[in-house]
């Protein structure tokens, strides 16, 4: 079993900064990614960033490329998202997941920033408002 609990959101102004962080407890061997996704009401949901478990891929929506940046710390079990340059599009709910076990669609998800596997771990999110 693993845990994932966000932080750090918060209210800011269209061009400000956020640092998202997840922390990742339980067994976290044999993950095949961490990430970030967000919801909105009445709006898909949309994979942010994704970075594989040993750290060497990242991928990003195309709305966020540029402006946000994924990174984790494996010795502290934290995963982190940095915002810069934020909209009102950016307005939602950030969650962040662990994945364990890569299925058929899990490396095509993977390219347009979303992490997903057979089983996911997925914390109840971190609230971002962006005004204009």
């Amino acid at each position: 079993e693993v845990l994932v609990v966000e932080s750090g959101g918060g209210s800011v102004q269209a061009g400000g900064s956020l640092r998202l962080s997840c922390a990742i407890s339980g067994d976290t061997s044999d993950l095949y990614c961490l990430g970030w996704f967000r919801q909105t009401p009445g709006k898909e949901r949309e994979g942010v960033a994704v970075v594989s478990d040993d750290g060497s891929e990242t991928y990003y929506a195309e709305s966020v490329k540029g402006r946000f940046t994924i990174s984790q710390d494996r010795a502290q079990k934290r995963l982190y998202l940095e915002m810069n340059n934020l909209t009102p599009n950016d307005t939602a709910m950030y969650r962040c997941r662990a994945a364990r076990r890569a299925l058929t669609a899990s490396r095509r998800l993977m390219l347009t920033g979303e992490c997903s596997g057979a089983i996911n771990y997925t914390g109840r999110g971190t609230r971002v408002t962006v005004s204009s």
